[in-house]
């Protein structure tokens, strides 16, 4: 009985040991390579976005509305007629309030005050100051917040993707050449999102005095577009 206890534990314990032999262990994580690459595409822009208001005071509400409406309408025809089709003209706020005199800590009611807002597209930008020009002629009050764009912007953005890529790509060998190693394959090719890169608006305020002046020039330098990337390559 004890004899055979033995060849019983014995049994056990090679089987153990045998077991013990066949785990296999985990794969070693491949080495890597993670780089970041920049790309910048400039390019003359081809559009320019522009607001322009109108404002109206009168003794009541009705009255002012009716004025704003006359001046909002007489500014839209002129704006038509400088080329600007009536899809690129787009209301962007509108408003309506009154006005108080304070004196001997009263409020007394002046009057009211409509504001009406567009936001025009213009997609032949040669004509952005023709546009503000003829705006101010019209009877606009305001005009402000001239913003210049690409048409196309999404083929410069992918433009820019490429470009980062392959200079991320160029720092990755780079460093492989240093490290004696060279690249395997790549494993992951992350966008890092930045936000848009552009000129500043420029903001102006003109009146109806202004309506003989010339037409104010835009100058539209270029446009950066920016994109970077992480790249992550595996090395042998």
């Amino acid at each position: 009985m004890l004899k055979h206890l033995f060849v019983t534990t014995l049994i056990a314990l090679n089987v153990a040991a045998h077991s013990a032999a066949q785990v296999t262990p985990p794969p070693a994580s491949p080495s890597v390579i993670v780089t970041t690459g920049q790309g910048t595409v400039k390019q003359p822009p081809d559009r320019a976005w522009v607001t322009i208001a109108a404002e109206s005071r009168a003794k009541t509400a009705q009255e002012a509305q009716r004025m704003n409406a006359d001046a909002m309408k007489a500014v839209n025809d002129r704006i038509k007629a400088a080329g600007i089709p009536a899809d690129a003209i787009q209301t962007s706020g509108y408003n309506l309030q009154p006005e108080f005199d304070w004196a001997g800590g009263k409020q007394t009611l002046r009057g009211y005050l409509a504001h009406n807002q567009v936001t025009v597209r213009v997609d032949d930008i040669s004509k952005a100051g023709d546009v503000i020009g003829a705006a101010v002629a019209s009877g606009a009050s305001n005009v402000g917040n001239v913003r210049l764009d690409l048409k196309d912007r999404d083929a410069a953005e992918r433009q820019a993707l490429q470009l980062a890529v392959r200079d991320a790509r160029q720092r990755a060998e780079a460093l492989a050449s240093g490290g004696s190693v060279s690249i395997d394959k790549i494993i992951r090719i992350e966008e890092q999102r930045e936000p848009d890169i552009r000129p500043m608006p420029q903001m102006m305020t003109m009146s109806r005095g202004d309506a003989g002046a010339a037409a104010p020039p835009i100058e539209t330098g270029e446009l950066e577009i920016r994109a970077r990337v992480t790249l992550t390559v595996s090395i042998r």
